[in-house]
């Protein structure tokens, strides 16, 4: 209930008469505050009540207005219009601080609603609530702080909050003695990473070293405001870089965190891990100061969060191949083999297959631990699920199209049964999934001497089998992206020179494969090419890769793919002339036998 009260010693002489208009606003919230859940406060008659007592000059009817507004408002926080802001503004300017305290709990209120937090700053709220941070007082800290973390969540109030000068205030209180202002002022900080430019500006500020000394507060709310804003400082190059040049101690309090923490500050302090690992420099300081002891046992969890958290970090790790045989002695690679069947969970069986990709490219040591980890049946198992995504199918395909490079890993593919499941991917809608499988049968291809027969028994079967794959990508009659069909001129080509009679006269006596081939090589000019027209765009291909065998041969350098159309399909066209160059030797070998 709204009273009027005077200072406790003052004496009727003391006490400022009432203005009639006064007196009347005075009883009447009385009344209505007696039935308040049925009144609307900020508007109509109870609203001018409130507003006279606002803009009095008597102290005390001021504080009622306040107080009045901080109630109300804890219960109603509907966006509210300019006329019921205004008095609040008005009170927030007050000479007295209990005044200034109850409009800005009033405003912290109505500012969780995204309406009011843009209204708010739009009417110049934010300079009294600086002023009221920069007060001596606990009280005020705390409700304009608090305040300023709501108004921070608007992406619109960001840019006008950084260029107001709140970013200095709102560090300094991060440092301060009550637990309450510090997680305000840390909260409020929080909310100002979440873009490139405002990041920048709060470590323009000095917030880094703030933030990084909050991690060794013992409350997790702090704990869990500073690593979350860490994160977010670790996306960028120049944040990571800043980090690693003036925080030296960072990555032992994170991996304290993962070890000891509550849940929610161990994903962010992963995560934390997870972005500064993107660098070299930290992919390998994290695995030498232990987070590879730390994310095992987060591995094995059985929350999914914790699970994303540390199978994320664990792909960055795995980039640097510096990193492989540490995490292969670590104990962590039939844990995540066995994540890839035993999670549900489309981000970690994403992450746990990129970084089995990573760790089986970065050398070229032996890799049989890999399927003898079960690796291959636990990838045939999510491929044949219907269960399966589509970016876990398109992340299993683009493993392999790595892992068949591999001369140990190989003969897993081809004896696993893969091929079956792989060409019928290669009429994908998804051009990079339809590239991978693509890839990945030409590399099996390439293994077609040691394994002929494998190949033989896909020739026709599933979906009309190889054969229906390789004349399709070759009818010139149909557009078809050069690099696509760059793919299955390779294909044919390892085919040829598979030294299998039975593959051979496959190739050699499909009614098609070849006849269409000859076409595409008697192509003089891209100018002159019906093949120009094509269903793909060629930049969506650009910068894959096929094998290290296509580019040896072609000359092709997988650290510069930039390429134009012309280069492309001039390629294209030699490829086409090399199987007819070949097809033409073996009709003359056979002729001379």
């Amino acid at each position: 209930m709204v009273t009027v009260i005077p200072d406790e010693g003052s004496s009727r002489e003391d006490e400022p008469l009432l203005a009639d208009k006064e007196l009347q606003a005075v009883n009447m919230l009385v009344d209505l505050f007696e039935r308040r859940a049925t009144v609307s406060f900020y508007e109509g008659e109870p609203l001018q009540a409130l507003s006279t007592l606002a803009y009095s000059d008597t102290y005390h009817l001021q504080l009622s207005a306040a107080t009045a507004f901080s109630e109300i408002s804890e219960m109603d926080t509907r966006p509210v219009t300019r006329e019921a802001l205004e008095p609040i503004l008005y009170l927030l300017q007050s000479a007295h601080i209990d005044v200034q305290h109850g409009a800005s709990a009033a405003l912290g209120n109505l500012a969780v609603n995204v309406e009011n937090k843009l209204l708010i700053v739009r009417m110049g709220g934010l300079e009294p609530l600086i002023r009221q941070m920069l007060s001596p007082n606990i009280d005020a800290q705390i409700n304009s702080v608090g305040c300023i973390t709501n108004l921070a969540t608007a992406e619109e109030n960001k840019m006008r909050i950084a260029k107001s000068g709140a970013l200095l205030p709102l560090t300094r209180l991060a440092r301060s003695r009550d637990l309450r202002v510090q997680r305000n002022a840390a909260g409020a900080l929080l909310n100002m990473t979440h873009s490139a430019e405002h990041r920048q500006q709060l470590i323009g500020a000095g917030a880094v070293p703030v933030l990084v000394e909050l991690l060794g507060e013992d409350d997790p709310e702090l704990q869990y405001y500073a690593t979350t804003a860490l994160s977010n400082i670790a996306v960028d190059d120049s944040g990571r870089q800043l980090l690693w040049d003036t925080q030296p101690g960072l990555i032992d309090a994170l991996v304290r965190f993962v070890d000891a923490s509550t849940i929610k500050v161990q994903c962010q302090a992963i995560l934390t891990l997870r972005n500064l690992a993107s660098d070299d420099q930290y992919q390998l300081q994290i695995v030498a100061h232990g987070g590879l002891d730390s994310l095992l046992p987060l591995l094995q969890s059985e929350y999914d969060p914790l699970i994303i958290s540390a199978a994320a970090c664990l792909r960055n790790l795995s980039i640097h191949p510096d990193n492989e045989q540490p995490i292969l002695h670590s104990g962590i690679l039939p844990c995540l083999v066995d994540l890839l069947t035993q999670s549900g969970n489309e981000e970690v069986q994403c992450h746990v297959i990129s970084a089995l990709r990573n760790l089986v490219a970065n050398n070229d040591a032996d890799k049989t631990p890999f399927a003898e980890a079960g690796l291959f049946d636990h990838m045939k198992a999510v491929l044949l699920s219907p269960d399966a995504s589509d970016n876990v199918v398109a992340e299993m395909v683009a493993a392999l199209n790595v892992f068949v490079l591999d001369d140990s890993l190989a003969p897993y593919i081809l004896d696993g049964g893969f091929l079956e499941l792989l060409i019928p991917l290669t009429r994908s809608p998804q051009v990079e999934l339809q590239y991978n499988a693509c890839v990945t049968i030409s590399g099996l291809a390439g293994k077609a001497g040691e394994a002929a027969d494998r190949l033989v028994q896909v020739w026709d079967r599933p979906d009309g089998g190889l054969q229906s794959y390789l004349a399709s990508f070759l009818a010139v009659d149909e557009g078809m992206d050069p690099v696509l069909r760059s793919i299955a001129l390779w294909t044919v080509t390892q085919l040829l020179e598979s030294n299998s009679p039975d593959l051979v006269n496959l190739v050699t006596s499909h009614p098609s494969i070849i006849k269409n081939i000859d076409k595409i090589a008697s192509i003089g000019s891209l100018s002159d090419s019906e093949l120009r027209n094509s269903a793909y765009t060629t930049d969506s291909l650009v910068g894959q890769r096929m094998s290290r065998a296509f580019d040896d041969a072609y000359g092709v350098d997988p650290e510069n793919p930039d390429e134009n159309d012309d280069d492309i399909y001039n390629r294209m066209i030699n490829l086409a002339q090399d199987v007819i160059s070949l097809v033409h030797n073996q009709d003359q070998d056979v002729w001379r036998h």
